[in-house]
């Protein structure tokens, strides 16, 4: 697996840094954030998804809150990524 880093959190301080990374054979992209609380998490269910779809989150998964001004890290399909703020 080789990633390949895209961002961090603008100005982050050195103990919460929301991060994301692309693995390059996948395009898979791989986030570091904040874990959604109970009351998102709880939202998010109510709401669902695909009609049938569980909304239970399995073992293996969890939910996290990604900060708006992260999704400039995110590439597009023209394989623009807007820039990192890393060091």
């Amino acid at each position: 697996m080789t990633l390949r880093f895209l961002g961090i959190w603008p100005n982050t301080p050195s103990d919460q840094s929301p991060t994301i990374w692309v693995e390059e054979e996948t395009g898979d992209l791989i986030i570091q954030s904040w874990k959604a609380d109970e009351a998102t998490v709880r939202q998010a269910q109510e709401v669902g998804s695909v009609p049938g779809h569980t909304t239970d989150i399995p073992e293996h998964e969890t939910v996290i809150r990604l900060p708006a001004n992260m999704l400039q890290f995110i590439p597009r399909p023209d394989g623009e990524v807007r820039g990192d703020t890393g060091s």
